[in-house]
């Protein structure tokens, strides 16, 4: 056995820090008496040896084992009042991750030993337990890291197109990646993945939940799991399960495979709340090193917690070292793991002081000044579910946002609701209403349809309800409207017209996301049809529900695919479509000009918005300075056919045919239309017109 010494450390940096003597451990807890480092072997089964660490300094407990090495396995013991009552939970017979683990060893086990109290005592969480939980704990292992293989290369928001994807879902199914790599960090970046990438014109991957979570015991006890990953345990380590050969330089070879082939990679991160659940739940790390301070609690009660968040417990970020806990961890995802930005889950959250939310919290305001983090993407989900939660457009600039007004409003009109045109056209500008007041660009807004919460394209429009049954809830779970509809038929059928007709809904609604200003997201899966069977809460489903069909042969793979292909293309050559700056009607500061056109072919005009029977809508996109480009977008969601006379325009003599959701992606010829044609729109479509001033020759 290794010979160790503990000896006097240092407080800093919190967590392992490796040199040729051995390893430096520091751990921050306010309330601690008393905090032991236990030793394992190198399989993380057996205890082998206890050392206390000798010395606190500014609340951080730390100790330099002299002899230790990276690969050295390890869990704390940490000793203090067991008092719910008053916030505490300290229970040394429970051995604890350590909150700055980078690794660990072993597997999560869920065992009644993970309860600091007696669960079948009927004074619950103020009963106490006495039994170790070492043998089915996590176990934390020493790391050596290293920097990032290859350097960031950013992308500009307005050039951004973002796909929303899970790791394992993306690729558990595809028969292009060795099964070897299927499901995991290395699969992502197979080139079969890269090629699917770059066909679609994608530029940002987006990825849930990657830093180490565990599911539920209640969803273990059926058999199920935390698919979607929004129940995190350690902020620092790549989850276990994506692995197929190293944790830490997996997770930066796809990286760097990522990089190199243009792609961005940003990451969901989920630092609202943590596995630890209510006061009845486990204690695995943070609730036994110092409840009080890492989580918010009742001020009248502290033996409960402030659940913000819906999921027992709230970070208390608010805590300067829990916030410093916060900002290591980014910048760790960013210094060492090459990630290019962050998605941040229930970011209301992190903007709450006692008294609210504020745009000029401590979080929001140590992001935007930090030298690292402040030059890398932030997206909000700008809500929560305490006091005054719903706050989109309330971040702070260089903050964009989920934008679930655009995703409502496109779905909404598409589905033919009335009197819908006004806030559609708001959308489709880029979300003005909502961003430009406060100084912020089109860029802040990221548009989309569906993501991993809710139903796919292909169940918006085949499921009028949701089917959730197979989450073991009875079907009660998950939003009870999702703004769909079936066409006719609740699900899968074999009427052709029907088919027909939700595929040109899907691809209705994929134009108008390209066509509109702001940041486009997609959803991984829609634009090869994929079906979650109308479930629309899909988060614990870890089989064929969530996993990507790759069948090439699927209903709408064919179509899909290419129609995604061509818009990305369109908004790629067009800029005007993603302006870095919100347009304006006559606007002489702008290089582009917007006009919204009645299929009288006249300009909108107030009465026109209002009419509670309208639905269609001309959208003209042209350079100030010149006459070409001229993108003229027709939107059409009423039920029967309507007559569109085309705008006179000078210098144009013809229109070329670019998007016309009615025809097959298939076709391949230049369509051209006369100018003065008054065109035929038929129910529920989209048609984009072309003239860069080669179709008046």
């Amino acid at each position: 056995m290794e010979q160790y010494r503990m000896e006097p450390g240092s407080a800093y940096p919190i967590g392992t820090t490796v040199n040729d003597a051995g390893v430096n451990f520091a751990i921050f807890s306010a309330h601690a008496e008393k905090i032991e480092l236990c030793i394992f072997d190198e399989h993380g089964q057996q205890e082998l040896e206890r050392f206390v660490l000798p010395q606190c300094e500014h609340n951080i407990w730390h100790g330099f084992l002299k002899g230790a090495k990276a690969g050295l396995v390890y869990g704390y013991r940490v000793y203090g009042p067991y008092s719910p009552e008053f916030g505490h939970r300290f229970n040394h017979h429970k051995l604890l991750l350590d909150p700055y683990a980078k690794a660990l060893k072993g597997a999560f086990q869920w065992s009644d030993r993970h309860f600091a109290y007696d669960v079948n005592d009927p004074r619950q969480d103020l009963s106490f337990d006495a039994r170790d939980n070492a043998d089915v704990m996590l176990k934390a292992v020493v790391v050596d890291t290293s920097a990032p293989l290859v350097p960031r290369n950013p992308i500009a928001w307005q050039n951004t197109v973002i796909y929303e994807g899970h790791v394992k879902g993306l690729t558990a199914l595809n028969p292009k990646v060795p099964e070897a790599l299927r499901g995991s960090f290395l699969g992502l970046s197979h080139p079969a993945m890269i090629a699917h990438y770059r066909a679609m014109g994608i530029t940002t991957i987006e990825l849930l939940p990657v830093q180490q979570f565990i599911s539920e015991q209640f969803l273990a006890e059926k058999k199920l799991s935390n698919y979607w990953g929004y129940n995190s345990l350690a902020f620092f380590v790549p989850h276990k399960d994506y692995i197929n050969q190293q944790q830490i330089n997996d997770f930066q070879r796809m990286v760097d495979e990522l990089h190199q082939a243009g792609f961005e990679v940003l990451i969901d991160v989920v630092y609202n709340h943590t596995c630890e659940g209510n006061w009845l739940g486990p204690t695995l790390s943070f609730k036994g090193i110092d409840n009080s301070s890492y989580y918010r609690l009742n001020p009248k009660e502290p033996r409960y917690y402030i659940n913000d968040t819906g999921c027992g417990n709230t970070l208390n970020i608010s805590h300067p070292r829990v916030l410093q806990m916060v900002l290591d961890s980014l910048r760790y995802w960013v210094q060492v793991m090459g990630v290019d930005g962050f998605r941040f889950d229930l970011a209301t959250i992190l903007g709450r002081e006692v008294h609210g939310f504020d745009k000029s919290n401590g979080f929001l305001d140590a992001l935007l000044q930090d030298p690292i983090l402040n030059s890398v993407k932030v997206i909000a989900e700008p809500w929560d579910i305490g006091p005054g939660g719903y706050q989109l457009g309330g971040f702070p600039s260089p903050w964009s946002e989920w934008n679930d007004r655009y995703r409502d409003t496109i779905r909404r009109y598409w589905r033919g609701d009335k009197g819908m045109l006004p806030e559609f056209a708001r959308r489709i500008h880029g979300s003005s209403d909502i961003f430009e007041h406060s100084g912020r660009q089109p860029f802040a807004s990221i548009n989309f349809l569906c993501s991993h919460d809710g139903n796919t394209l292909h169940d918006l429009v085949s499921y009028q309800d949701r089917h959730n049954e197979a989450n073991g809830e009875n079907n009660r779970d998950g939003h009870s409207d999702n703004f769909s509809h079936n066409h006719g038929v609740e699900g899968d059928t074999n009427d052709k017209e029907i088919i027909a007709l939700r595929l040109r809904q899907i691809k209705n609604m994929l134009a108008t996301l390209m066509l509109s200003q702001g940041v486009p997201m997609l959803l991984a899966g829609d634009e090869i049809g994929r079906s979650q069977k109308g479930n629309n809460n899909a988060y614990c489903q870890d089989n064929e529900i969530n996993w990507l069909n790759w069948n090439e042969k699927a209903l709408y793979a064919d179509e899909l695919k290419p129609f995604v292909a061509s818009l990305s293309q369109l908004r790629k050559r067009f800029k005007m479509l993603a302006h870095d700056r919100f347009i304006h009607h006559n606007d002489k500061k702008s290089t582009v000009n917007i006009t919204w056109y009645h299929p009288s072919g006249y300009a909108m005009k107030k009465d026109h918005w209002h009419s509670q029977h309208a639905a269609t809508l001309g959208y003209l996109l042209e350079k100030n300075e010149s006459t070409s480009p001229v993108l003229l977008c027709l939107f059409h969601a009423g039920k029967e056919p309507i007559a569109f006379q085309l705008p006179e325009i000078d210098n144009i003599a013809h229109w070329q045919v670019m998007v016309d959701t009615t025809a097959s992606t298939e076709q391949d010829e230049i369509r051209l239309i006369p100018a003065e044609r008054i065109i035929t729109m038929a129910p529920f479509s989209t048609i984009v017109l072309l003239n860069d001033g080669l179709q008046n020759n």
